[in-house]
């Protein structure tokens, strides 16, 4: 039960990275640094370091700022599509347990999977926020996802079932938007 604890976790953490790419990989390493709730194993104990550390929160701050920016936004969008689904095939393939009872090839590959998916997800609404607010709504939505992010990490980390649930739900949602949004376009389409 313990290792499918440590999937759940893995997949929280990978899914939380797709949104903003630093703030799990900080919680994991003061976590693992600070408490017993993580132990990480090599290489991944490499996050405990007070130099990944602090150059963890920097990035989380240049994000969390830029990302507030419409336009600019975009512009960081893409700079983390290369980001963001490595730092979920970290997390993935550090939580605990993961690494030894899975292949670290399909571990990394699955972080990577998820956290490109919620990216790209993310990548695909957040020009459409941009260009129907006129940039207005994007500092709320960009804390909306940094607020997602953490409270999927932590419930990732302390109860990694509802992590999943959260995960399912959000995919749920994402494909009946995606949905409502092609049908609306396929009725638009129509009337011209």
């Amino acid at each position: 039960m313990d290792g499918l604890m440590s999937v759940f976790s893995a997949f929280g953490l990978a899914t939380a990275a797709g949104l903003n790419a630093y703030l799990p990989l900080l919680i994991v390493a003061l976590l693992a640094r600070f408490t017993d709730l993580i132990t990480l194993t090599p290489p991944w104990d490499t996050m405990e370091s007070w130099w990944v550390i602090g150059v963890l929160a920097a990035l989380l701050v240049v994000e969390f700022l830029v990302d507030k920016v419409p336009a600019i936004d975009t512009l960081n969008d893409i700079v983390h599509t290369f980001i963001r689904p490595t730092a979920g095939a970290i997390l993935f393939a550090a939580s605990a347990g993961v690494i030894t009872d899975t292949s670290p090839v399909l571990a990394l590959i699955c972080g990577l999977l998820i956290a490109g998916g919620v990216h790209a997800a993310k990548a695909t609404i957040r020009p459409i926020v941009t260009g129907t607010t006129g940039g207005v709504l994007n500092p709320m939505v960009s804390t909306l996802e940094d607020v997602i992010s953490f409270v999927v990490t932590i419930l990732a980390i302390l109860v990694p079932i509802l992590a999943l649930l959260l995960l399912v739900v959000l995919i749920i949602w994402f494909i009946r938007w995606w949905m409502r949004r092609r049908k609306r376009r396929a009725s638009s389409d129509l009337r011209c």
